[in-house]
């Protein structure tokens, strides 16, 4: 199984996560912002990622610390499940509709980390999730990652609908990139490694 345990803790917060890759789409724990574990699980169903979160954040201050710290731990347990990514398809795009909102997401695998975010917010807030959060986060997991990620809003007028379709199409992305259909026989790279 592609499967890994990452364990993050600092003064602001103190993270363990499990990934699996090769999982059913299920999500377990909090981060003690109910909007983003909404988020969260939406990205492991979409993913068919199985994901399981221990956080404990300076939910006092903002949201701001426990979001990054949990998409550093992430990206960093992606990057250890996905090894030397033999096999895996490494691309994976989806534009998804959600009611009036239409997201463009797109990732390689790379091991070159880039975010590139074009999304206007109509809103600050969706629930108790300050929506700028959705950045930073999406930067956190591709750097840490160590892959290349889009994201574009091509439609949208509802920032809950916008956030919840970006976190979707994520996962979808994902899970169409690190699949093993069995096309790739070795490295997807002409360089012979990623």
């Amino acid at each position: 199984m592609r499967k890994a345990t990452v364990e993050r803790k600092t003064a602001e917060t103190d993270v363990a996560l499990t990934l699996n890759l090769d999982g059913q789409g299920l999500f377990e724990g909090s981060s003690g912002i109910g909007f983003f574990d909404h988020m969260l699980h939406l990205l492991a169903r979409h993913g068919n990622l199985d994901l399981t979160l221990s956080c404990v954040g300076d939910l006092d201050v903002d949201g701001h610390h426990t979001v990054e710290d949990i998409a550093l731990a992430l990206g960093e347990a992606l990057k250890q499940a996905l090894g030397d990514k033999r096999g895996i398809d490494r691309y994976g795009d989806m534009i998804l509709p959600m009611d009036e909102t239409l997201v463009m997401c797109a990732v390689d695998l790379s091991g070159r980390p880039w975010l590139g975010f074009r999304v206007d917010f109509p809103a600050q807030k969706a629930g108790d999730f300050d929506v700028e959060l959705t950045e930073e986060f999406l930067r956190g997991l591709a750097f840490a990652g160590g892959f290349n990620l889009h994201v574009r809003l091509l439609e949208g007028t509802n920032t809950h609908h916008i956030v919840e379709g970006i976190f979707k199409a994520l996962g979808r992305s994902l899970r169409k990139a690190v699949r093993r259909s069995g096309e790739e026989q070795g490295i997807p790279s002409t360089k012979g490694m990623l």
